[in-house]
């Protein structure tokens, strides 16, 4: 498979795992990244389940608007606070 190599922004205590994790494996940081990556986006991981399934719930109707839950926060510490939305 073809790579391409790209940019990555972290912060120094992400970095700092990321070279620790490579250090330990004995592998480049690179190649760490690269597997990391791989298996968050991996369609068998937890991660992308949870996604796909949130997806889909929003997909049938079953969210929570952007302005609803603003209203629920707005109203947090006051004498009016509203339940949680549903």
């Amino acid at each position: 498979m073809a790579q391409t190599p790209i940019l990555v922004n972290l912060d120094e205590a992400v970095q700092a795992r990321l070279a620790a994790l490579a250090e330990h494996r004995r592998q480049p940081v690179s190649d760490v990244a690269a597997e990391v990556i791989a298996a968050y986006l991996s369609p068998d991981s937890w991660e992308y389940k949870h996604i796909e399934k949130g997806l889909a719930e929003l997909n049938a109707g079953n969210g929570i608007s952007n302005e609803r839950m603003e209203k629920w926060l707005d109203s947090w510490g006051t004498e009016n606070e509203l339940s949680p939305p549903q």
